[in-house]
Formats: C-alpha cells, sequence, structure tokens
C-alpha cells in the first residue's frame, strides 16, 4: 500500500460508493478508471475509524463534487 491517506472510489446513481485502496486494484476488479476519484481521508479517520465512517465521508464528498461544491 502506497504510504498515505487516499482511497479510489466510484459514486453510483444510487449514492452508494465501492472504496479501493489503489488505481490499479480497482482496474483489476473491471471498474472504469475515467469513474473513479482519488479522496484524501483524514488521518485520524484512516487510522481508526470504521469502514462505515470512511464511506460516509467518502459519499459526501463525492456528493459535494457532483453538486460543484468544493
Amino acid at each position: 500500500m502506497a504510504d498515505n491517506n487516499a482511497l479510489y472510489a466510484v459514486r453510483f446513481p444510487d449514492g452508494s460508493v465501492s472504496l479501493y485502496i489503489d488505481e490499479e486494484y480497482a482496474i483489476e476488479r473491471g471498474v472504469d478508471p475515467a469513474t473513479l476519484t482519488r479522496v484524501e481521508i483524514p488521518c485520524d479517520m484512516f487510522v481508526s475509524g470504521t469502514i462505515q465512517e470512511v464511506r460516509e465521508y467518502v459519499a459526501l464528498y463525492l456528493e459535494s463534487l457532483h453538486s460543484g461544491n468544493t
């Protein structure tokens, strides 16, 4: 794993997200790289947060991108 606090994510029309540790792994799983978004996760959440907390953080981040509130 790379030394960072980032994940790659895909957001689906229903608002759900899939998370990937890196772009190569996502591509191996059949994900179109054009649909991936790199999301920096806050260090404390990356280290001790639950997967649900990380998913919610990423979902809100991606939602803000799609609504133009970056």
